[in-house]
């Protein structure tokens, strides 16, 4: 079904092969139907959007290789879950027919799961954050980083975040890599104090301090200052925390440290969305 859509969109085979990691003779036999379907898969919505997305991503540059396997992942466990998987699956073993089979689903290993969502939520956010008009001018010389936290946080191999962080490059931001864990120091610091606080709180991104971003947080939202040093940050981060995580923690830097604001929230989108909304808020 991708190499067809791809096919559509102007895609020459070679480049189509090398995309599915398939060869050139294998997109030949897909193209002129020589290649068999499973219309259960064919005719679903969920198949047809996805395959849909990724072609648009890579027609358009804006997913990667990694991000169309995400997606396609993200499909097949939909399929598995009472869906035309588990037609098929009851098909070929009728002993299996109306009982509800969900054994694909309660075999799924839970943590590595919660790794894959995490992962995804960081990718996503980095998306988000990477399409917003303005937001170089809000990335500190250091970089700026988004990150996540698994439930239960404890240290810095439990968060998620891009290595090598994401710099301001001709107007736009350049995202080195894909979001790994144990990525961060600093912005993971600060998710962790958070979500010890907080267990819902588990997503952050850092940006330049300024007046024009203090200014731009709505008054509902609690902003508070906190002293630049390096040292002892995580038990300030505790005390600041303590009786509640705000979503906006920022310090005006210090000798040979550079100004940063932290903007936090639930997850790394919920963390960017409000990111781009105060910087919106700047830029119009």
């Amino acid at each position: 079904m991708l190499a067809a859509e791809l096919a559509d969109r102007g895609f020459p085979q070679r480049e189509i092969a090398d995309r599915l990691g398939v060869s050139q003779a294998a997109v030949s036999q897909y193209l002129s139907g020589e290649g068999t379907t499973e219309e259960r898969f064919a005719s679903d919505s969920r198949a047809q959007e996805t395959v849909e997305r990724i072609a648009e991503g890579f027609d358009a540059g804006t997913l990667d290789d990694y991000e169309a396997l995400a997606e396609l992942l993200d499909l097949v466990r939909t399929f598995e879950d009472r869906g035309p998987i588990c037609a098929i699956h009851e098909e070929e073993m009728p002993a299996l027919a109306g009982m509800g089979c969900d054994l694909c689903v309660r075999g799924r290993d839970r943590a590595v799961q919660a790794e894959r969502e995490v992962l995804s939520n960081v990718r996503h956010a980095v998306r988000r954050l990477s399409n917003t008009p303005g937001v170089a001018t809000h990335v500190p010389n250091v970089g700026t980083n988004v990150a996540m936290a698994l439930p239960g946080a404890t240290d810095e191999t439990d968060v998620a975040a891009v290595p090598g962080r994401i710099h301001a490059m001709r107007g736009g931001l350049n995202v080195p890599s894909n979001p790994e864990f144990g990525a961060s120091h600093h912005v993971a610091t600060t998710v962790l104090a958070a979500v010890s606080a907080e267990s819902s709180i588990r997503g952050a991104l850092n940006l330049a301090t300024s007046d024009r971003l203090l200014e731009a947080v709505p008054a509902e939202m609690d902003v508070v200052a906190f002293d630049a040093d390096y040292e002892n940050r995580r038990e300030r981060l505790d005390g600041h925390f303590a009786d509640g995580v705000p979503r906006v923690i920022y310090h005006e830097g210090a000798f040979g440290i550079e100004p940063i604001t932290y903007v936090l929230g639930t997850s790394a989108v919920d963390a960017v969305d409000r990111a781009v909304d105060l910087i919106s808020r700047i830029e119009n």
